[in-house]
Protein backbone atom coordinates (compact mmCIF):
# COMPACT_ATOMS: atom_id res chain seq x y z
CA UNK A 1 0.00 0.00 0.00
CA UNK A 2 1.31 3.54 -0.89
CA UNK A 3 1.89 6.18 1.50
CA UNK A 4 0.47 9.46 0.32
CA UNK A 5 0.82 12.91 1.59
CA UNK A 6 -2.93 13.40 0.81
CA UNK A 7 -5.44 13.66 3.29
CA UNK A 8 -8.60 14.19 1.68
CA UNK A 9 -11.49 16.10 3.32
CA UNK A 10 -14.97 15.81 4.46
CA UNK A 11 -16.27 12.67 2.11
CA UNK A 12 -13.69 12.86 -0.72
CA UNK A 13 -11.91 9.16 -1.28
CA UNK A 14 -8.35 8.99 -2.70
CA UNK A 15 -8.19 5.43 -5.07
CA UNK A 16 -5.53 3.96 -6.77
CA UNK A 17 -6.78 2.95 -10.10
CA UNK A 18 -5.16 -0.48 -10.91
CA UNK A 19 -3.45 -1.35 -14.53
CA UNK A 20 -5.74 -1.26 -17.40
CA UNK A 21 -5.81 -5.22 -19.06
CA UNK A 22 -2.94 -5.91 -21.05
CA UNK A 23 -3.91 -8.86 -22.99
CA UNK A 24 -7.67 -10.18 -23.37
CA UNK A 25 -9.02 -13.69 -22.04
CA UNK A 26 -7.66 -15.38 -25.41
CA UNK A 27 -4.32 -13.72 -25.10
CA UNK A 28 -4.60 -11.04 -27.76
CA UNK A 29 -2.40 -7.81 -27.04
CA UNK A 30 -4.19 -5.18 -26.24
CA UNK A 31 -2.35 -1.32 -27.90
CA UNK A 32 -2.59 1.26 -25.60
CA UNK A 33 -5.63 3.11 -27.95
CA UNK A 34 -7.77 0.26 -27.46
CA UNK A 35 -7.49 0.30 -23.54
CA UNK A 36 -10.27 0.73 -21.10
CA UNK A 37 -10.07 2.75 -18.15
CA UNK A 38 -10.04 1.06 -14.90
CA UNK A 39 -13.21 0.77 -13.20
CA UNK A 40 -11.67 -0.76 -9.98
CA UNK A 41 -8.87 0.98 -7.44
CA UNK A 42 -7.79 0.04 -3.85
CA UNK A 43 -8.65 3.01 -1.39
CA UNK A 44 -5.32 5.19 -0.11
CA UNK A 45 -7.01 7.65 1.55
CA UNK A 46 -10.46 8.76 3.38
CA UNK A 47 -11.72 12.21 4.68
CA UNK A 48 -13.72 12.44 7.82
CA UNK A 49 -17.14 12.46 6.47
CA UNK A 50 -19.38 15.25 7.50
CA UNK A 51 -22.42 15.64 10.05
CA UNK A 52 -24.84 14.41 7.70
CA UNK A 53 -22.42 11.41 6.31
CA UNK A 54 -20.98 8.91 8.05
CA UNK A 55 -18.02 7.35 5.56
CA UNK A 56 -18.44 3.45 5.00
CA UNK A 57 -15.06 3.36 3.23
CA UNK A 58 -12.23 2.27 4.94
CA UNK A 59 -8.25 2.50 3.81
CA UNK A 60 -7.29 -0.62 1.40
CA UNK A 61 -10.96 -1.39 0.17
CA UNK A 62 -10.88 -2.39 -3.17
CA UNK A 63 -13.69 -0.30 -4.88
CA UNK A 64 -15.54 -0.17 -7.87
CA UNK A 65 -16.28 3.41 -9.44
CA UNK A 66 -17.80 5.02 -12.40
CA UNK A 67 -16.14 5.04 -15.75
CA UNK A 68 -15.78 9.12 -15.14
CA UNK A 69 -15.90 9.15 -11.60
CA UNK A 70 -13.49 11.67 -9.77
CA UNK A 71 -11.14 13.89 -10.85
CA UNK A 72 -7.70 12.58 -11.62
CA UNK A 73 -3.79 13.46 -9.69
CA UNK A 74 -0.70 13.04 -10.27
CA UNK A 75 1.70 12.91 -7.20
CA UNK A 76 5.05 11.42 -7.32
CA UNK A 77 4.99 10.20 -10.64
CA UNK A 78 2.38 7.91 -9.67
CA UNK A 79 -1.66 8.93 -10.86
CA UNK A 80 -4.22 8.95 -8.52
CA UNK A 81 -8.26 9.87 -8.48
CA UNK A 82 -10.03 11.81 -5.79
CA UNK A 83 -14.03 11.32 -5.95
CA UNK A 84 -16.86 11.55 -3.34
CA UNK A 85 -17.85 8.54 -0.99
CA UNK A 86 -21.24 8.47 -3.02
CA UNK A 87 -19.22 8.22 -6.53
CA UNK A 88 -18.18 4.53 -5.13
CA UNK A 89 -20.69 2.02 -6.77
CA UNK A 90 -19.44 -1.30 -4.53
CA UNK A 91 -16.59 -2.81 -2.49
CA UNK A 92 -15.39 -5.71 -3.67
Amino acid sequence: MSKVSIKPLEDRVLVEPQAAEEKTASGIIIPDSAKEKPQKGTVIAIGNGTKDIEMQIKVGDTVLYGKYAGTEISVDNKDYLIMRQSDILAII
